[in-house]
């Protein structure tokens, strides 16, 4: 979840205690846990209000690299999870069940990183990587950024294509009702919180609500889609 939304949640709701999970169908539900006691809102240990937790209980949680080696803490890499209730297999589709499930191992297609004390931080889909310039941007980290300013409701961070530069970054938003931004407002937000060529390049104002799947996910390959319609290379 934003950090920004999680820290109004708490303000709106001071009687509640929140958990957040990540996970998928193929771990059996949820593999990692941000429990209560860590929505901790100031001090050196906030950070973890930005992490999905620690493994959940019968859960083993790793961070593979591309050359095949387990990752040290704070290392990006690929999220495996490991378990009892980890699915058998796609029905009657070997190819799509080895392409995930190697040793023992669900391969997530998530990047992310574990830290010194086993808290995971997920940084994006693997597909939703944009690569620009030869520089790789996450765009949940984006994202966050953006959820910060407050006249934006919603937010959803893609590639497009870009001659100069591969790919460039596309935010689509969805600002609160009686308010208004302008790209250049958004932008100059997102300069005081990341890297430069983080910051998105274009802006796409929607009134509409975002797509979503039926358990509240963005579809970023429909937002996608009509950019690189028609082109050979596809994200």
């Amino acid at each position: 979840m934003p950090e920004a939304l999680m820290q109004l949640a708490i303000q709106k709701l001071p009687t509640w205690r929140f958990y957040q999970i990540f996970g998928m169908t193929e771990t059996g539900g949820f593999a990692s846990m941000l429990r209560w006691r860590d929505h901790i809102l100031s001090g050196p240990k906030a950070s973890r209000l930005r992490s999905a937790g620690q493994p959940a209980p019968g859960n083993e949680i790793k961070i593979k690299l591309a050359d095949g080696t387990f990752a040290p803490p704070n290392a990006l890499g690929e999220i495996i999870v490991r378990s009892d209730s980890l699915m058998s297999g796609y029905l009657n589709n070997t190819e799509a069940t080895s392409a995930v499930m190697r040793d023992g191992w669900i391969w997530t297609g998530d990047a992310g990183t574990l830290d010194e004390d086993g808290f995971l931080y997920v940084a994006d889909r693997v597909k939703d990587m944009v690569v620009t310039g030869g520089e790789n941007v996450y765009s949940i980290e984006v994202e966050r950024a953006l959820f910060q300013h407050p006249a934006v409701r919603e937010a959803a961070v893609i590639g497009i294509p870009s001659e100069q530069w591969g790919e460039s970054v596309h935010a689509v938003i969805v600002l609160r009702d009686g308010v208004s931004a302008t790209a250049e407002e958004l932008t100059a937000h997102c300069r005081k919180l990341i890297g430069g060529y983080k910051i998105p390049r274009s802006y796409e104002f929607r009134a509409e609500p975002l797509p979503v799947t039926s358990v509240g996910k963005v579809r970023k390959n429909v937002l996608r889609d009509r950019w690189w319609k028609g082109r050979e290379r596809k994200i």
